[in-house]
C-alpha cells in the first residue's frame, strides 16, 4: 500500500493543472464540435445541420482570410526561424554580456500582445508616429504602415516577429548548447573556420530546435488574432483579415453557431497543415 501511494504521489501535483486544462480548454474544444451544427444563444439552441458551415464558406472575405493567414504564418515563422538561429549562434559564442543580451531579446515575449499592438499602433501612426518622424528626419517620406492595404499585413507581421523572435532564440540556444563541444574541437583541429563550423555542425545538429521553432511559430501564425485585431481590426477593408478575425466578427454580430463552426474549420485547417509539416520536419532531423 505504501508503495502504491509513493508511486502515485507525483500525480497529485499535476492534478490541479489537469483539472484547469480539462475544464477551460479540453471541454470547450470538444463541445464546440456538436455546437457547430446548431444555432445557439446563452439560453437556447436548435439543430441546423450543415447550415453554419455553408454560411461560413459563403463569407465574401473568406478567400482573403485564408490567403492572409497562410502568408502571415509563413512570413512570421520563416523570419523567427532564421533570425532566432543567428541570434542564438551569436549569443552562444559570446562569453561576455550574453545573459544581458538574451534578456533584451526575450523581453518582448513577456509583454502582453494587446499592449504590444497598442504601442506599435501609436509608433506607426502616419503623422504622429515616432517611426515616420525618424524617417522624415533623414529625408525619407514615411508610409501609412497600417492604413495602406499593401502594407498593413506586413507591418503587423513584423511586429509579431519582433515580439516572438526572443522565444525562438531561447529554444535555439538550448539546442545549440546540447551539441557536444568535441565536434567543434575536432573541426578546429582540421582547420575549419567559424563559418564552416556554423554551417557544418551547428546548423544540422540544431535541427530539433529548429523544427520546434518552425512548428510552434507556424501554428501560432495560423491562429493569430489579438495582435491583428488590436492594430488593424482586419482593415483597411479586408486587406489584413485573418480567419480568426473573420470568426470574431461573426461572433460580434451574434452568430454564435456560425462562429463556432468557423472555429472548427480553423482547427481542422491547422491540423491538416501542422501534422504533415511535423512529420516532414521529423524525417529531416539529424540525431547525435
Amino acid at each position: 500500500m505504501r508503495t502504491m501511494r509513493t508511486r502515485n504521489y507525483g500525480y497529485w501535483f499535476i492534478l490541479p493543472g489537469m483539472v484547469i486544462y480539462g475544464l477551460f480548454f479540453l471541454f470547450p474544444v470538444l463541445i464546440s464540435f456538436p455546437f457547430s451544427f446548431t444555432r445557439w444563444t446563452l439560453t437556447d439552441w436548435y439543430f441546423t445541420g450543415l447550415d453554419n458551415f455553408r454560411m461560413f464558406f459563403s463569407e465574401p472575405s473568406l478567400r482573403i482570410g485564408f490567403t492572409n493567414t497562410l502568408l502571415y504564418a509563413v512570413l512570421t515563422s520563416g523570419l523567427k526561424t532564421v533570425l532566432g538561429f543567428f541570434f542564438a549562434a551569436y549569443l552562444v559564442g559570446r562569453p561576455l554580456g550574453s545573459g544581458f543580451l538574451q534578456s533584451i531579446i526575450f523581453f518582448p515575449s513577456l509583454v502582453s500582445t494587446v499592449a504590444v499592438g497598442v504601442t506599435f499602433s501609436s509608433l506607426m501612426h502616419p503623422t504622429f508616429g515616432i517611426i515616420n518622424k525618424a524617417l522624415a528626419f533623414v529625408g525619407i517620406p514615411g508610409p501609412d504602415w497600417l492604413g495602406d492595404p499593401h502594407l498593413a499585413l506586413l507591418s503587423v507581421s513584423l511586429v509579431d516577429v519582433w515580439r516572438g523572435v526572443g522565444m525562438a532564440t531561447v529554444i535555439y540556444i538550448a539546442g545549440i548548447r546540447s551539441i557536444p563541444r568535441s565536434y567543434y574541437e575536432a573541426a578546429m583541429i582540421d582547420g575549419a573556420t567559424s563559418g564552416q563550423r556554423l554551417l557544418s555542425i551547428t546548423l544540422p545538429l540544431s535541427r530539433p530546435a529548429m523544427n520546434t521553432v518552425i512548428l510552434l511559430s507556424f501554428i501560432g501564425g495560423l491562429r493569430t488574432f489579438d495582435l491583428v485585431w488590436t492594430m488593424t481590426r482586419g482593415g483597411p477593408g479586408f486587406s489584413s483579415d485573418l480567419i480568426a478575425s473573420i470568426i470574431y466578427k461573426q461572433y460580434q454580430s451574434g452568430f454564435y453557431g456560425l462562429s463556432t463552426a468557423g472555429n472548427v474549420i480553423l482547427f481542422i485547417f491547422i491540423a491538416l497543415l501542422a501534422v504533415p509539416l511535423n512529420r516532414l520536419l521529423s524525417k529531416a532531423e539529424v540525431t547525435l
